[in-house]
């Protein structure tokens, strides 16, 4: 690498690049598939399953921006944390799995992503998924300035996709799915592959006559992910679904709703470089939420859900509830 390059490109987006170019995904993490395993699903097929790293490693990535926050919290800088992240991955260790077996740290391991599984079968449709095979969509490298590099990835991306015959993709992952929509097209001029939202499809079940209903009745919020409002336009999609499922009282925010909405403080690797600031936008989108007097917080970005849960327990917040829209989905699924 450069010398230029090395002095101009913050250490943690070069360390993003490194786990892409070596590990296939932005965490660095040797396996992303252990979430679909006992579900069956296919490694071919038309149309396939884009589960993405956001939510394949969010368990790993939660983890890892609490351990960030406690050094920082410790006046660790950011630089030397990102030493010891280093230091670890080249010995074989993940920061975030580290930090999650010496603390109490626990969440369902690859929820999300599972219930999103179920939702879509239930719709009745047939899709594969990659599992071990998949590629990283490699937007970081967009966003970062490597456009070359990002090129070159996508053109191999695009071949793997064509060698099993894939020609839909439903993304989960906002970024991912925005990377593929809009950003492979720019680059590849053989781009033919259709690709579209997890809730897109969702939402086009509803309409063709799928029900969904909640057991109990409860009051739910809607904070809208930056990618997926103001880069993807999808804004109304969810709101139309929260109104098809019986049982969801919706109660949205005021104002900073839709493409308006309120950054959770999340992304693009800010609340990693800053985690203070990081955690101070999320306490304050989540008060904004919590005015609602909702008791369920819903969002569909795996970045988001991290912020706000940050948010809600830095205000000891008690009996209210974050989860994705595929997790309220499956909740809702008809027995």
């Amino acid at each position: 690498m450069p010398k230029r390059e090395q002095r101009l490109v913050p250490e943690g987006i070069l360390l993003v690049r490194n786990n892409i170019r070596t590990k296939g995904n932005i965490f660095g993490v040797s396996s992303k598939a252990k979430w679909a395993k006992g579900l069956g699903l296919s490694s071919r097929g038309e149309t396939l399953f884009f589960a993405g790293c956001g939510y394949q490693f969010l368990e790993g990535a939660e983890a890892t921006l609490s351990a960030v926050r406690a050094l920082d919290r410790k006046g660790l800088s950011w630089e030397k944390t990102l030493g010891v992240t280093k230091f670890l991955n080249r010995v074989g260790i993940n920061l975030g799995d580290l930090y999650g077996r010496l603390t109490s740290y626990s969440h369902p391991f690859g929820e999300p992503l599972r219930c999103s599984v179920e939702v879509l079968q239930k719709t009745g449709m047939e899709f594969g998924y990659l599992s071990e095979e998949e590629p990283c969509c490699a937007g970081p490298l967009y966003y970062a300035g490597f456009h070359r590099e990002f090129a070159t990835r996508a053109a191999v991306t695009y071949q793997t996709f064509k060698e099993r015959g894939v020609k839909r993709i439903i993304g989960i992952v906002p970024s991912c799915t925005y990377t593929l929509r809009e950003l492979f097209p720019r680059f590849l001029k053989e781009w033919n592959i259709e690709v579209r939202n997890f809730m897109e499809v969702v939402l086009e079940s509803i309409k063709g006559g799928m029900r969904f209903r909640l057991p109990q009745r409860v009051r739910v919020t809607y904070h809208d992910p930056c990618i997926l409002s103001r880069y993807l336009c999808l804004t109304v999609e969810p709101i139309e679904i929260f109104r098809c499922v019986e049982g969801v009282e919706l109660v949205e925010v005021e104002h900073t709703k839709g493409e308006w909405s309120t950054c959770c403080g999340g992304g693009g690797g800010f609340e990693v470089i800053f985690p203070e600031v990081s955690h101070i936008l999320a306490i304050n989108r989540v008060k904004e939420l919590l005015k609602t007097g909702a008791s369920v917080i819903v969002t569909a970005c795996p970045g988001c859900l991290i912020q706000l849960r940050e948010g809600l327990n830095g205000l000891k917040a008690k009996g209210v509830e974050v989860m994705d829209i595929a997790q309220l989905l499956q909740r809702a699924l008809p027995e």
